[in-house]
């Protein structure tokens, strides 16, 4: 009788650890595949180069953003992307990054949307960046 409840146990407890690991490998999935539709995801040398004739856009927030963020770029929040949409031109690529690909998965979905083609994200984010970077003076 004891051991056929502590066995019923484990069973539920299973079931919720599998159900957990699939839930969150689905999301995971989920954000793979939509990196894939809305945007480009390049690696930093692709970054570095085409920076120079693209908008670079960094989507985490400002104080992130004053503490180092790669040379050239701009803040531009995920919250506050769609409030300056119009500050972005149609016709240069734009490249995102945020701190891994979370956020730029996000604002290529909702850039894509509204008819911006040449969208690109920072494999990795700033976490793995090694190039140039500047910091906010104060």
């Amino acid at each position: 009788m004891v051991l056929a409840s502590v066995s019923t146990g484990l069973l539920i407890f299973d079931a919720v650890i599998i159900a957990i690991l699939v839930i969150w490998l689905g999301g995971a999935g989920l954000n793979r595949w939509r990196r894939k539709r809305y945007a480009t995801v390049i690696d930093q040398e692709a970054f570095q180069k085409g920076s120079h004739r693209a908008q670079v856009l960094d989507l985490r927030s400002k104080d992130e953003f004053n503490r180092g963020h790669i040379l050239g770029a701009r803040s531009m929040p995920l919250a506050y992307l769609k409030q300056q949409i119009g500050d972005l031109r149609a016709d240069l690529p734009i490249y995102l990054y945020d701190e891994g690909m979370t956020l730029c998965t996000q604002g290529a979905a909702w850039l894509s949307k509204r008819g911006y083609k040449q969208v690109y994200i920072l494999d990795g984010g700033y976490a793995k960046w090694t190039g140039k970077t500047k910091k906010a003076k104060y």
